[in-house]
């Protein structure tokens, strides 16, 4: 496979300039991340330790294999909403390595708002349980939750993709022979009460663990019986009475061992085999990624310089180079495993659209996963393009993006426009895992053109009664838009509302990747199978 050819030069004042702009935007990613993993008040820490409770970090790293890495999932989940005061929308989930063995992991942050359940929290637990149903990954939850928060409740508990979601998903599991363990480290309370109920194992702790659909306040204002918790749906109840628990432990950390066990019993199912061979470093350095990306969005750049600095060798067999050429489809390796790579360098034509259905079918027929890595402004408009049928070529993607049986992986590297969102594998595709880049934005167009379609829109309602507006006035309509269109097209706005699985700073997305190629290989893969394209 031949090596890819960097055209940067690495002293050039631009490069420079676009580095020093992008290590900061990874900085400050770093900062954000940070302080929504470990800042929470003193109080909520101080009563953890009175409670004799772990942080949920710490659960976490007691959980996991020693030196084995954590893909955090959403860390940034809820950042832009509650006033910022439920940081990671009080859940912590993630893939990790247990016992030897690729699972989910979902935790209730109790630091926050003793892990209550807030509409993105529900959301959050939903989107882990499918990455479980799309990849068959084992789940362990660590519950520790306050129950629903219930003046949002109008917004997480009956729709199909609210609360009750977890718990068709947790029976999902159960149905496909995925299997669940869940920790008892608090209350399950209300809905949560059936997260460890549905689970195959529960572990429940001696103390601080307790399972029940109404808590003793409740159940004195609903019969006027006076119980405590312990009684009502402590560890010794259930796992001696009820037979609601199966293994009492006597702290955190005996749970947590109890449970590394049972997931070490865990048969082990046999991977899917794809084509695989010992992985090599990029040739080329991945920090030098910052010099490429642009400090303006607007301004365009060549993807091959990206590649080349994510995959094995910096290796690229380039399918149709001089055909379709604002796409860039081609074969390479990721850690050793050989990915079909779709990228953008430009807007999508006819002859890019059809080469990239192409590209996916082949790619579906030798069962190798898709890497889509996003930078596109959409499909070509205009008169000849509609004549020589764009939409309907535009839909031969789109049909083939559907369709495919592989494993598909989305990385939004910097803009995520319109239709070309869908053509690329946008969220609504379900790939398997879709990151973005600290200066990535998604949205249905770009904010100034959208600004300039909404500020003539209002120009010419005015025009019909004879108005005319002045530079200021038309100023004071376009300035708003703009503001919030750059708000909620940013990154940061996406992932806070959970349209990605996190964040990621542009140098980790290799290692990000090659977990994730790695979990998705767990579930078989399909035989290639589509609906009917436009001829």
């Amino acid at each position: 496979m031949q090596r890819l050819r960097s055209l940067v030069d690495t002293r050039a004042d631009d490069f420079r300039a676009n580095a020093e702009h992008n290590r900061r935007l990874a900085s400050e990613l770093k900062e954000r991340q940070k302080a929504a993993r470990f800042k929470r008040p003193a109080r909520d820490i101080e009563r953890l330790t009175r409670q004799n409770k772990m942080f949920v970090r710490d659960r976490i790293e007691a959980l996991i294999d020693p030196g084995t890495p954590f893909l955090e999932l959403s860390t940034l989940a809820g950042n832009m909403a509650y006033d910022g005061e439920v940081p990671g929308a009080a859940q912590v989930v993630g893939l990790g390595i247990v016992s030897g063995r690729e699972v989910i992991i979902h935790a209730d942050d109790a630091s926050v708002k003793g892990g209550a359940w807030y509409p993105l929290s529900v959301k959050k637990i939903v989107r882990s349980l499918d990455i479980a149903i799309e990849n068959r990954l084992p789940v362990v939850h660590l519950c520790d939750s306050a129950g629903g928060f219930l003046p949002l409740q109008a917004e997480f508990f009956a729709d199909r993709y609210y609360a009750g979601r977890i718990f068709r998903n947790q029976a999902t599991l159960s149905k496909m022979g995925v299997p669940q363990v869940a920790v008892v480290m608090g209350h399950c309370t209300a809905g949560g009460a059936y997260i460890p109920a549905l689970s195959d194992y529960n572990v429940i702790v001696r103390g601080t663990g307790a399972i029940f659909l109404g808590g003793p306040p409740l159940v004195k204002a609903a019969t006027g019986e006076e119980v405590s918790a312990e009684e009502l749906g402590g560890a010794e109840m259930h796992t001696s009475v009820s037979g609601t628990g199966d293994y009492p432990a006597t702290s955190e950390l005996h749970a947590i061992a109890i449970a590394r066990d049972i997931v070490g019993r865990f048969t082990r199912q046999k991977k899917t085999a794809i084509d695989w061979i010992e992985p090599e470093e990029p040739a080329y350095n991945p920090e030098e990624l910052y010099g490429i990306i642009p400090k303006d969005p607007r301004v365009q750049f060549d993807m091959r310089e990206i590649i080349a600095r994510m995959v094995d060798g910096s290796r690229f067999h380039e399918y149709q180079p001089r055909y379709g050429q604002s796409l860039i489809c081609g074969f390479a390796r990721i850690c050793g495993y050989q990915v079909g790579i779709i990228a953008n360098n430009g807007v999508l034509f006819s002859d890019s659209s059809l080469k990239g259905a192409h590209f996916i079918q082949l790619c579906d027929k030798n069962k190798t996963p898709l890497v889509f890595l996003q930078n596109i402004t959409g499909f070509m408009v205009g008169r000849e393009y509609e004549r020589h049928g764009i939409t309907k070529d535009g839909a031969k993607l789109i049909m083939a993006v559907a369709g495919a049986s592989v494993p598909k992986f989305t990385v939004v590297c910097n803009g995520s426009y319109g239709a070309g969102t869908y053509g690329m594998s946008g969220r609504a595709f379900d790939p398997r895992f879709m990151f973005t880049w600290p200066q990535s934005q998604v949205s249905v167009m770009g904010a100034e053109q959208a600004a300039g379609v909404l500020t003539d829109i209002k120009v010419r309602q005015l025009a019909r009664s004879g108005r005319t507006l002045s530079e200021q006035e038309m100023a004071d309509i376009r300035d708003p838009i703009l503001e919030d269109y750059r708000r909620q097209s940013s990154a940061y706005y996406a992932t806070s509302e959970i349209w990605d699985d996190g964040i990621l700073d542009p140098v980790d997305t290799r290692n990000a990747l090659a977990m994730a190629l790695s979990a998705s290989l767990n579930a078989p893969i399909a035989d290639p199978h589509y609906g009917v394209f436009r001829m």
